[in-house]
């Protein structure tokens, strides 16, 4: 199953894939180089075939969620709450 961001989360590249695909309207293939393993970027949407499109310094480009993880902590005030029920 795979990852589920929120859009405007942070993201940060955890393993590169062997080519990149670009967002574009007509997607390219670019060599892996043109991101760095541990960039962080900030997911813009949800595409087909389970691929985040994410902006990146150097442009947008679609990552399946194997190749990403979450930076966003949630704010102390929801880990409270969720403490809270966890007691209950």
């Amino acid at each position: 199953m795979s990852q589920e961001f929120a859009i405007g989360s942070k993201v940060k590249v955890v393993a590169l894939p062997p080519y990149i695909k670009t967002a574009d309207p007509m997607p390219m293939l670019r060599p892996p180089d043109v991101i760095r393993l541990g960039e962080e970027g900030i997911v813009l949407d949800r595409r087909p075939g389970g691929y985040w499109g994410i902006h990146f310094a150097k442009g947008n480009f679609l990552l399946d969620s194997q190749y990403i993880e979450s930076t966003d902590t949630p704010p102390e005030s929801d880990l409270e709450v969720e403490e809270g029920n966890q007691e209950l």
